[in-house]
């Protein structure tokens, strides 16, 4: 989606990781801008301006200026960015200039609407599966999220790509048939009584000997006391 944003950049005459590091020191981060036939531009932008761009309801969809010191102006899109994992600081940015044109493809999220009868009726639970739906238009024509009405859907339903209202002036890159969101039964695990727990944690008892055999011995016993030899 278009914004009235324009980013200030300045080019900067050397790249590598020494002169990176030089540029964050000073609260600007190295960027590139390429595309739409244009020559590749190593530039230095202000960190916080991108990451209020990553950040905002479009995101990186976001199709904003970006003004390099000495030239014109230029529509651009955030394509590929880095943050330092443990910081979190804005580390690079590509910036790729966009002919406003020419139709692209971009992803877009879907966000979902209502409370599905399977779950409030049947106990079940809306589980989403993608979070996102890659599309194809013109810049200007780029949403900044789709929204899908769940109300009706009931356990073992599910709401797909294709299902997604848009406008004529949108094409639907993604599978048609890939499935947004689905509605599941809920597991319920058997909980053991605390007895049978302790019986399971024991392990199989010893089995009792039968009467008979205790009876049988008792009589093998008394027989063989009586056939020993009696002391005069």
């Amino acid at each position: 989606m278009r914004k009235d944003i324009t980013v200030m950049a300045e080019t900067r005459a050397s790249r590598g990781k020494n002169e990176a590091r030089r540029l964050r020191v000073t609260g600007r981060v190295p960027a590139v801008v390429y595309g739409a036939g244009g020559d590749s531009v190593a530039v230095a932008l202000n960190p916080k301006e991108i990451n209020r761009i990553l950040n905002s309801a479009t995101g990186h969809n976001t199709i904003f200026d970006v003004e390099v010191a000495g030239g014109a102006k230029s529509p651009v899109m955030i394509v590929d960015w880095s943050h330092d994992p443990v910081k979190g600081n804005l580390l690079h940015a590509d910036l790729k200039r966009i002919d406003l044109t020419r139709r692209l493809r971009v992803k877009v999220p879907v966000h979902t609407t209502g409370d599905p009868v399977g779950v409030k009726q049947q106990g079940g639970l809306l589980e989403p599966v993608t979070r996102e739906i890659e599309i194809e238009c013109l810049p200007d024509d780029i949403p900044e999220h789709f929204t899908v009405d769940v109300t009706e859907l009931m356990i073992g339903q599910n709401l797909r790509a294709g299902q997604v209202p848009m406008s004529d002036r949108i094409k639907l890159v993604s599978p048609p048939e890939s499935v947004i969101c689905h509605v599941i039964v809920m597991r319920v695990e058997e909980v053991k009584p605390a007895e049978e727990e302790a019986a399971a944690a024991a392990g199989p008892a010893t089995p009792a000997e039968p009467e008979v055999i205790k009876k049988g011995k008792k009589e093998e016993e008394g027989a063989a006391e009586e056939a020993k030899p009696k002391k005069k």
